[in-house]
């Protein structure tokens, strides 16, 4: 892939594989019309017709014979998707029909589409930012409402309004270094350069800080159960669940391999992990499983850490010296009588229910705790990345004396334009589109 704009026709089948209502062959490009209108009978030619209009009709391949009928969708430039004349060819959705137009299209002087070239054309013709085009990838895999809400937070330009407010506050105190260049006996006044400086890093610290809370909402999180044998780890994730996933017995050890299971926490896809349960012993095979589940803890985004009530007090372990720092006590089987109590652990019982609101809660608070209550979301590494480098060079500028700051702050605006894409290298926009769908 190039970020130079090819000056040809790529099409591409733009709806999902597999049989459906209906199915869209996707044409963009300075021919897009032409090749249409090849495909094309109607009342009108595609060619000849105003954009924001449709047409019906019928599709027909080189010899004339009848493909399908349906709807052509004309869209004119600038005023379209990618930015370029495009058509949308919608057909019945079965898999014969749209390969067939998609090999007519080729045949009629179109190409095949690389994988997220729409949307790159839509980058480089000024439709859209990085950003916004990492957002319409992020949409397309959205796999639950809250990441469906922040793709489209990030499609609406919401993410490069903040990065741009930002730029706005480094480029305030670089223009006044600048300035000083000319009369240096003044100085940079402290509010054309502490204060903006203070509300640039300040800023960036929230996004980068909402930067987990965006890529557990993309990718999900891995939620492990962990604590003794017999602690409950298997009726609690059956209990999360809401139906029987887990074996459950009155005898320890019977979980001897990790099972896994999924649901959805507040927005949040979570892959809950039951684990054997932790102790010493000669099985091998148990203590292999132990081995596997502390491997399991230290990879999880949270750490339930089960400790049985209704168990006496000398019986159940201390917390483990390897616990990770991302780990949640939980106190189960309170609906027994209770032997102690401990007040730092969350009490609950998968049997009556009770607490389990309450543990679901905190389990979305530890997850999302750095993004607290932000609108936006950084979704992807590479923006995250950006903007801490950014930081970097801004934390460098407050420190430095003002004829140095000036060298740091550039810097700071570079990274930043890579974050939406106005200073972005080919390697970087190839990193990004390379992920995307053909037809997108």
């Amino acid at each position: 892939m190039t970020r130079s704009l090819r000056a040809d026709t790529i099409a591409a089948v733009a709806t999902a594989p597999g049989a459906a209502g209906v199915g869209i062959v996707r044409l963009s490009g300075p021919d897009a019309l032409g090749v249409a209108a090849r495909l094309f009978r109607g009342r009108a030619d595609p060619g000849q017709t105003a954009g924001g209009r449709f047409l019906y009709g019928q599709f027909v391949d080189a010899a004339g014979e009848v493909l399908d009928e349906g709807l052509c969708l004309v869209f004119r430039r600038p005023h379209s998707y990618t930015g370029e004349d495009v058509a949308e060819l919608q057909a019945h959705g079965s898999p014969a029909v749209l390969q067939g137009l998609l090999s007519e299209a080729l045949r009629a002087g179109a190409r095949a589409a690389d994988p997220g070239e729409f949307t790159l054309r839509a980058y480089l013709n000024g439709r859209m930012d990085l950003a916004q085009a990492e957002a319409v990838l992020n949409l397309v895999n959205a796999q639950t409402e809250t990441a469906r809400k922040q793709a489209t937070l990030g499609l609406s330009g919401a993410v490069s309004r903040r990065i741009e407010a930002v730029q706005t506050q480094i480029t305030r105190t670089l223009g006044a270094l600048q300035a000083m260049l000319d009369y240096p006996d003044e100085g940079v006044p402290e509010e054309e350069r502490g204060g903006p400086l203070a509300l640039a890093a300040q800023e960036l610290e929230s996004l980068i800080a909402s930067g987990r809370a965006g890529h557990l909402a993309n990718r999900g999180a891995r939620l492990a159960l962990i604590g003794r044998p017999n602690a409950g780890k298997s009726s609690l994730l059956n209990a999360l669940l809401g139906y029987e996933r887990s074996i459950v017995t009155s005898v320890a050890g019977t979980t001897r391999d990790y099972l896994e299971a999924g649901l959805e926490l507040g927005g949040l896809p979570i892959t809950l992990v039951d684990t054997a349960g932790l102790r010493d012993t000669a099985d091998e095979i148990e203590a292999a499983g132990v081995r596997q589940s502390r491997r399991l803890a230290e990879g999880a985004d949270l750490v339930l850490y089960l400790e049985d009530a209704s168990a006496p007090r000398e019986s159940a372990d201390a917390l483990p010296d390897s616990l990770p720092r991302n780990a949640l006590r939980v106190q189960t089987k309170t609906d027994l009588e209770a032997l102690w109590h401990d007040p730092a652990a969350l009490p609950v019982s998968a049997v009556t229910g009770a607490g389990l609101p309450e543990l679901r809660e905190a389990v979305l608070q530890a997850l999302l705790q750095d993004a607290g209550r932000q609108e936006v979301w950084l979704g992807s590494q590479r923006q995250q990345d950006a903007a801490r480098r950014a930081l970097e060079h801004v934390r460098a500028a407050a420190e430095l004396p003002d004829d140095l700051a000036g060298y740091e702050l550039e810097e700071a605006l570079r990274a930043l334009s890579e974050l939406t894409g106005r200073d972005a290298q080919e390697d970087v926009i190839d990193s990004v589109f390379r992920n995307f769908c053909v037809g997108k």
